[in-house]
């Protein structure tokens, strides 16, 4: 068996959640089982420096941004492991001191996401880590936060993408999914 699929299978699918008609693909089965989570962590460390780090001029990741809240729960193992800063992006007046702000569309209207506003230097290479892409506007935000600050976003790496809702397209740099879901 594959690690892609050892990881699939823990997903837990959850139905009519957050609403009715939506199928909930459930990360935290993978944080509960150490080996499951090591086992991510391991994955995404290997596609970063197989691949990722390819993409950047200088063959190195400076900042790993993690989204409200699921990316805050790997991001920072992945900046730790990359020697390398981790940068949350949250929703709006949750981060301390001047921030810097990107506003996104959600089904039921629009959000605003913020970055501290020197998080990020300019040139810095930078990865958006999150636990799932589904229309691509949260990721999409996190880029644009990235560019004020003059960072380079060299790839989008998530846990799960939702391929029939095509969010990847929305998104200003390559993007990695370790479990694809097609409906």
């Amino acid at each position: 068996m594959s690690d892609v699929q050892y990881l699939r299978g823990l997903l837990k699918t959850v139905p009519d959640f957050p609403k009715k008609g939506i199928a909930f693909l459930d990360i935290f089965p993978l944080l509960r089982d150490p080996v499951a989570f090591e086992t991510l962590i391991t994955h995404f460390m290997h596609h970063i420096t197989s691949h990722t780090v390819f993409l950047s001029p200088n063959k190195k990741i400076d900042v790993v941004v993690g989204l409200d809240a699921r990316g805050f729960l790997f991001g920072p193992i992945i900046a730790l492991r990359l020697g390398a800063a981790f940068v949350p992006v949250r929703k709006r007046g949750k981060l301390p001191g001047e921030c810097i702000q990107a506003s996104y569309e959600k089904e039921y209207g629009t959000d605003i996401f913020e970055m501290q506003a020197d998080a990020i230097q300019p040139g810095q290479n930078v990865i958006v880590v999150d636990d799932l892409i589904a229309t691509g506007g949260s990721a999409a935000a996190a880029g644009q936060l990235v560019a004020q600050q003059g960072g380079k976003l060299i790839e989008n790496l998530f846990i799960i993408e939702l391929t029939f809702l095509k969010g990847t397209a929305k998104l200003g740099a390559p993007s990695y999914s370790i479990v694809q879901c097609e409906d």
